[in-house]
């Protein structure tokens, strides 16, 4: 009996202010060159006029419609949890999903922020130290990059948020996973003296995003020798990223994370390999061929 192999997909991401995602464009070139069939649709929902606690009931009208499987960005990451029928391990680890595939009418929830964030921090930032990283945000792209962050040996991490509660849940949650005294929760009244020592910083807020101009904190808390990692893409060149490099900062954008993480989202939609490199070379066209993460073009 023949094996029918899949060569259409209809593929969708939730999220809210979505419109400028470089996603749809990122998968729907790479499933061009694998001679795919590839839809893939934005779920705003902010255009929808929708809260983010609809994430639910978009998630099963997508699957009922014959999706084949969901991306979930901010403010949804955490919330669409509840609503799976399964999470991969890591996924379950974090609480949080960014990428959701359709088997057989089961939606199964993983979290390709975590690979994506690491492929990217080893290529952009190779050599840097991580004895002591601090990071600000603790939601669902904070989880991931935390987890990220220590699976590539960082020896501690600090998390800083406004939300005492939840800062403090993560680092709970990443002690229990990495062992005892890897993370710890700090309020944001301590984060100059916090990278006064630290050897860098992660930001992993939507500040610097187009609707969230601005510092995540004050300029003069930037020193030579601090490495800045950004998770906002867009702009790529974030106003944090400008200042810390301006300092003398060694400085990764979030365009890496944005690419790798698409890879590993395409390869669970399709059970087919991409090609990174090609991934890559788009991003870097569609992003202006920004080359200030490591010296050249992602």
């Amino acid at each position: 009996m023949a094996v029918v192999v899949q060569d259409s997909y209809l593929v969708g991401l939730i999220g809210s202010g979505i419109g400028p995602s470089l996603s749809p464009a990122l998968h729907e070139r790479e499933a061009e060159r694998q001679g795919l069939r590839y839809d893939y649709r934005l779920l705003d929902i902010d255009v929808l006029g929708v809260r983010p606690e609809a994430v639910g009931e978009l998630l099963r009208t997508a699957r009922d419609r014959g999706f084949d499987g969901l991306n979930i960005t901010h403010p949804c990451k955490q919330l669409v949890v509840p609503h799976l029928d399964a999470l991969a391990p890591q996924a379950e680890a974090l609480g949080a999903v960014n990428t959701v595939v359709v088997e057989d009418g089961r939606t199964v929830g993983h979290n390709t922020d975590v690979t994506g964030f690491a492929a990217s921090f080893a290529r952009g930032l190779p050599d840097v130290a991580l004895e002591r990283v601090v990071q600000l945000g603790a939601g669902g792209a904070g989880a991931a990059v935390a987890h990220a962050t220590l699976t590539l040996g960082a020896g501690r991490v600090t998390v800083v948020d406004a939300l005492a509660d939840r800062a403090a849940a993560l680092a709970a949650s990443l002690n229990r996973h990495f062992g005892p005294g890897r993370a710890e929760a700090a309020a944001p009244d301590r984060l100059a003296a916090l990278l006064a020592h630290a050897d860098g910083v992660v930001h992993a807020t939507p500040t610097g995003m187009a609707a969230h101009p601005g510092l995540p904190f004050p300029a003069q808390l930037l020193r030579p020798g601090l490495w800045v990692a950004d998770v906002v893409y867009r702009p790529l060149e974030t106003e944090l990223l400008r200042t810390a490099r301006a300092t003398g900062c060694a400085v990764l954008d979030g365009g890496g994370m944005a690419v790798f993480q698409a890879v590993d989202a395409f390869r669970l939609f399709t059970g087919r390999e991409p090609d990174s490199a090609a991934m890559l070379a788009d991003f870097a066209g569609m992003a202006g061929g920004a080359q200030h993460s490591t010296g050249h073009a992602l």
